[in-house]
């Protein structure tokens, strides 16, 4: 099988630290009752986790398809592609056409396919521009980090981890357990991340505080730190390490990473990054901006531990 495909030009690096991103829009139409004309709900991903896009392979669901949003898999290039009709995940009732596409994923270290009704155009856009999700965005509100308004409509910015999430046996791996209790900072966007953080960062004896993006995180070392010289305390007394998302809301994780770094007291303190987008080829962001560690979101599991071998490096 052959399908004609457009690469997506990801040349363009933005500065790290800039509290920017590139986004992919496209759409998907959902079918009207007779009379009235169909509706055309706009979402966007991630530039940087785009490889490609291809005309619809018209594939047929199989019997034995694992979630009702499978569609199958076909041959690309050297890989067995997953397509999954996204408009299943998100309770859109997408009519198919020969005009459809699939949006050629990857990130979390996997390969995916993702069957829309089309592609608009990218869009380059600062975090703040992001309004935080609120339960009346989707009727997947999990899936959703955010809103893009850009006039005449609005953009939901997707979290498609939590879509193949529904596909993956994650690790369960022991979980390093410290000999003494330990103060951490997370934040992250996500609930699901953060429960499964909360699990890994107990289980490790870290006493810890869970933020929802970067601004809130870095207000709150801001205070850590105002607590800290008003009692002429270090501030490793209230926060001995920042683990923090890339991709959230109002400040990204590099922004957040690059105020600590800058700043005389707070930049002591380790920082570990985690996303889906931590590739070999773009670690050098987080590192541009003093990352102390970064991982991929498949290997969570890690975190507890390098944050303990980073506080007791730093402490020696």
């Amino acid at each position: 099988m052959s399908q004609k495909s457009s690469p997506v030009d990801t040349g363009i690096l933005l500065e790290t630290g800039t509290n920017e991103l590139e986004i992919l829009e496209f759409f998907i139409t959902e079918a009207a009752p007779e009379g009235k004309e169909p509706t055309n709900h706009y979402f966007a991903i991630n530039v940087a986790k785009v490889m490609q896009v291809i005309e619809t392979p018209n594939l047929e669901q199989p019997e034995s398809a694992p979630h009702p949003s499978f569609l199958g898999t076909i041959p690309l290039r050297d890989i067995i592609l997953p397509v999954l009709d996204l408009s299943v995940w998100l309770e859109i009732d997408m009519p198919k056409t020969e005009q459809d596409i699939v949006v050629v994923t990857e990130f979390s270290q996997s390969v995916t396919g993702f069957l829309v009704s089309g592609v608009t155009e990218i869009h380059r856009v600062g975090w703040r521009e992001v309004i935080p999700p609120s339960g009346v965005i989707s009727k997947s509100t999990d899936a959703i980090v955010g809103m893009v308004d850009k006039n005449d409509r609005f953009i939901q910015l997707l979290d498609l981890e939590t879509i193949l999430s529904e596909f993956e046996h994650h690790d369960t791996a022991e979980v390093t357990v410290g000999d003494r209790e330990y103060k951490a900072l997370v934040c992250d966007d996500s609930a699901t991340i953060r429960m499964m953080l909360e699990t890994n960062l107990n289980a490790a004896n870290f006493r810890h505080r869970i933020l929802n993006n970067g601004e809130e995180a870095l207000q709150a070392l801001l205070e850590l730190k105002r607590v800290a010289e008003e009692e002429k305390r270090d501030i490793t007394d209230f926060v001995e390490v920042v683990i923090s998302d890339i991709e959230m809301p109002l400040m990204d994780g590099f922004t957040l990473t690059k105020n600590v770094k800058e700043d005389p007291v707070l930049g002591k303190l380790p920082v570990i990054l985690y996303s889906s987008i931590i590739t070999d080829e773009l670690r050098h962001k987080g590192d541009s901006v003093g990352a102390d560690y970064q991982v991929s979101k498949p290997e969570l599991n890690r975190i507890a531990q390098k944050a303990i071998e980073l506080i007791e490096g730093s402490t020696e």
